[in-house]
């Protein structure tokens, strides 16, 4: 068991370094200063950090909408705005990111109110400006402002990814008392991106907004409206109170206490529901990122989602209907206690008979369940198996993988020695040609069996990657990136090659754009981000064992169909099509001189050989025709 306490310690660990530092008090301070902002937003720079606060303070028709809460798919906000998190093509099948997965839908209400600031307030150029100026961003909001900062981190952090610059600053997003903003799906592709380290939400004890969603969004819209207004007016804000579709005074304002009970009573009845383990497959919306749950006698962090629900839960049920409503304007006082106050309670714990039990207790202790209530042995079961799916889980994972990456090892040497008989064999036609030509021979079909089952290895290990059940630098690791591109180089000619004996690119279209795997483009990201800071090898002195662009065959065989459709096309296409030969020429000219193909491409039969020889024939009579026009 005690092996086990450094991976249980992190959630109250993370907690105290959170609080230890200026980021949260600075955030809140921003926070109060947007909502009595007339823009609704603050800018302000520190040294190398800047900060951006929304208010919580959101004004608009989509508030008034009795369907807001609906999901509607993120891809409606445009391929500009959030483009690496919508879905992606494999090969001629549209899904999305996570395969037989739900599209990522986003609140269509948060998402409305975050493009109306987007476009009409110039937010993208004063993110940008930030960007420029500062090494560190820290962007946050208070209840609905918190969202807007959630989308807003998003774009940003889409909008780095898109640009491909060589730097760009560290980017935090903190939230306050925030809505949930999209299903499950959201959650996966954030993950996928490896931003869920991005998001610290702040959800105190018994605050009523971060646990609306989980409970069917017709039956809380009327009550969330009338909420809103409620805390508008008690943060003394009733000038700026926002348009809610009808012209309500003050005093309607103020939820009846019958009101309440009913309300705390349907929230609590839906995060039950939800808390359970079938009801989290069907749930409509879905934490994403850290959260951190305060309470009066400290704070937990987790990132594990299922945790995440159990624990607001578990935490809510120690409240009161009066509690709920009124802590959602509590987290001055949270964060007003400080580091001091979390680290003096950490000092002052009794050490346990172990360092995992002290662990556990500490965390129990700052959840602020007290330890006679019936919570504390749930809690205690669900903070024990938020660390079993913790830290340690990935490496654990990533050795496991190691030891079957050491048995497939065989399947690649069986295609490598493919590879080579075919490369020495007398039809001169080269590993791709042979293969692509291939009838139903036994040597074939085993190789082809092997394709397969590599690329079924190397398919669960981008699952096991975006999911996030492997280590934050995983895709950094020189092993499992050489390994990747090592595996691409040698299998993927034998899928295109695949696919162009099946004559799947007369249904689908070309290889290249509308039949290639994910796992070879994301062995492409990987590899580039590797090598991007290394200088160029010497020049080579001998052909690669295997083709460096694993793509060269796929674009021989565009250049094929360009060719042998020349002839047949009228004279301003004809000059069109001639300027794309040429490019790949060139192209295929520049890797034979730099030698960074293997021999099979230069095989006295093989399909590049044939090509310039077709090339050569057709080039001397076309040349003297597009010129005489």
């Amino acid at each position: 068991m005690e092996a086990e306490a450094s991976a249980f310690e992190t959630s109250e660990m993370v907690a105290i370094f959170l609080a230890s530092t200026p980021l949260v008090r600075e955030s809140w301070r921003l926070c109060e200063a947007a909502s009595f902002s007339p823009m609704g937003i603050v800018i302000e720079q520190k040294g190398d950090v800047g900060y951006l606060a929304f208010s919580s303070i959101q004004t608009g028709q989509a508030i008034a909408d009795p369907n807001w809460a609906r999901l509607v798919p993120l891809e409606i906000a445009g391929d500009v705005v959030f483009g690496p998190l919508l879905s992606r093509r494999d090969g001629d099948v549209d899904i999305d990111c996570d395969g037989d997965r739900q599209p990522v839908m986003i609140h269509a209400g948060l998402l409305e109110l975050f493009l109306s600031l987007f476009r009409s307030q110039n937010l993208q150029h004063q993110i940008l400006s930030l960007k420029e100026q500062c090494k560190s961003i820290v962007i946050t909001g208070h209840s609905l402002g918190g969202a807007i900062a959630s989308l807003s981190t998003l774009w940003l952090l889409c909008h780095c990814h898109l640009q491909s610059v060589s730097y760009s600053p560290s980017v935090l997003c903190i939230t306050f008392g925030s809505p949930l903003l999209g299903n499950e799906s959201l959650s996966r592709a954030i993950l996928r991106e490896r931003w869920g380290g991005n998001f610290c939400h702040v959800v105190s004890k018994h605050d009523i907004m971060p646990r609306l969603l989980f409970a069917p969004s017709a039956t809380v819209t009327p009550q969330m409206q009338l909420l809103l207004q409620h805390w508008h007016v008690s943060m003394g804000t009733t000038t700026t109170a926002p348009h809610f579709g009808s012209h309500q005074n003050v005093a309607a304002a103020q939820l009846g206490d019958p009101e309440k009970a009913e309300f705390f009573g349907l929230i609590m009845a839906c995060l039950k529901n939800s808390s359970s383990e079938e009801a989290l497959k069907n749930l409509l919306f879905w934490p994403f990122g850290n959260y951190l749950l305060c309470s009066q006698d400290g704070a937990i962090c987790l990132d594990n989602a299922a945790s995440v629900i159990k624990m607001m839960h578990l935490m809510f049920m120690t409240g009161s209907p009066n509690e709920c409503i009124e802590d959602h304007l509590k987290y001055g006082e949270y964060v007003g206690r400080g580091s001091s106050q979390y680290l003096k309670r950490f000092v002052q714990m009794q050490p346990s008979e172990s360092c995992y039990e002290a662990g556990l207790a500490l965390a129990l202790h700052s959840s602020g369940i007290p330890s006679q209530e019936p919570a504390v042995s749930s809690a205690k079961d669900c903070l024990t198996n938020a660390r079993r799916v913790g830290r340690r889980m990935p490496e654990i994972t990533c050795a496991n993988l190691a030891v079957k990456l050491s048995k497939i090892v065989p399947f690649r040497a069986e295609i490598e020695w493919y590879k080579a008989s075919c490369d020495e064999s007398s039809d001169q036609m080269g590993y791709y040609d042979a293969f692509k030509r291939r009838g139903s021979s036994k040597k074939g079909n085993q190789v082809d069996m092997n394709r397969r089952k590599l690329a079924g290895f190397w398919d669960n290990v981008i699952d096991l990657w975006e999911s996030n059940q492997l280590p934050y630098d995983f895709h950094k690791r020189a092993k499992w990136v050489n390994a990747f591109h090592s595996y691409k180089l040698i299998v993927e000619p034998l899928d295109i090659g695949e696919y162009y004996r099946k004559d799947m690119h007369i249904h689908n279209g070309h290889y290249l754009r509308n039949g290639r795997p994910r796992r070879f483009q994301i062995s492409d990201r990987w590899w580039k981000e590797r090598r991007k800071n290394e200088k160029d090898n010497d020049a080579r002195t001998t052909l690669a064992s295997a083709t460096q662009d694993s793509c060269f065959w796929a674009r021989l065989e565009e250049a094929m169909e360009l060719l042998a459709n020349l002839q047949s096309e009228n004279e301003e296409v004809k000059k069109e099509t001639w300027v794309n030969i040429n490019k790949f020429n060139e192209y295929a000219r520049r890797l034979v001189e730099r030698k960074e193909v293997s021999k099979d491409v230069l095989a006295k039969n093989s399909s590049y050989t044939k090509w310039t020889k077709d090339l050569e024939k057709l080039s001397s009579p076309l040349v003297l025709m597009i010129e005489s026009y």
